[in-house]
């Protein structure tokens, strides 16, 4: 199964550059977040970033917050707790669809949205084995397709951030990496920004 960009929504979990220096590896982890939140937006999918206790721990980073749709601060370690969920849904249209004497009563309708469901949600972001881990396990609960960013994800230490994916396998999400997700998103070499996204990584 490929991820398909017009089912897909990119989210970006706590790229706060207070925790840059303490990551593994974290500048790669950063720069590859940063090519998938650029790719994203130029092709028109959505991108959220969540920021966790941006009071002490400061905001999303500059570069990956002038992408993202919207930024959701949380204090809980799952993004899902404090209104992720909520985010992902389509938005619903101004009007409810008009019924008839046959039809349901109005306040049984469900509104039609004004953009297409997209159920498969790219995940990446720190701690690796605290933040996004606890997201993706409750996107997984709520049955979204979840695929996990590998090399744009990162922990304090190697070994915490390898038990997340370990675990992360387990129950079902996709482990991904940056070019998996680019590349899989154009499918083309005609696809009319494939040279843009393709700058990105070279």
């Amino acid at each position: 199964m490929l991820m398909d960009a017009d089912e897909s929504q990119l989210v970006l979990i706590d790229y706060q550059d207070k925790f840059l220096p303490a990551l593994w590896e974290g500048q790669a982890c950063w720069d590859n977040a940063l090519k998938l939140a650029q790719a994203a937006h130029l092709l028109g999918l959505p991108v959220w970033g969540t920021e966790q206790n941006p009071s002490r721990l400061g905001n999303l980073s500059p570069a990956m917050k002038a992408l993202c749709r919207q930024t959701l601060s949380k204090m809980h370690f799952s993004a899902c707790e404090e209104g992720l969920l909520e985010l992902l849904q389509p938005t619903p249209a101004a009007k409810p669809v008009q019924g008839n004497a046959r039809s349901l009563p109005k306040h049984l309708q469900k509104p039609i949205s004004n953009e297409p469901e997209r159920r498969s949600i790219i995940l990446a972001g720190v701690e690796a084995h605290v933040c996004l881990l606890q997201t993706a396990l409750d996107l997984l609960e709520e049955e979204w397709e979840v695929w996990v960013v590998t090399d744009a994800c990162s922990s304090r230490t190697e070994r915490n951030r390898d038990a997340a994916y370990d675990r992360l396998a387990g129950a079902g999400a996709e482990l991904v990496t940056t070019e998996m997700v680019l590349f899989e998103w154009l499918r083309t070499a005609e696809h009319p920004h494939f040279k843009e996204v393709q700058a990105f990584i070279k």
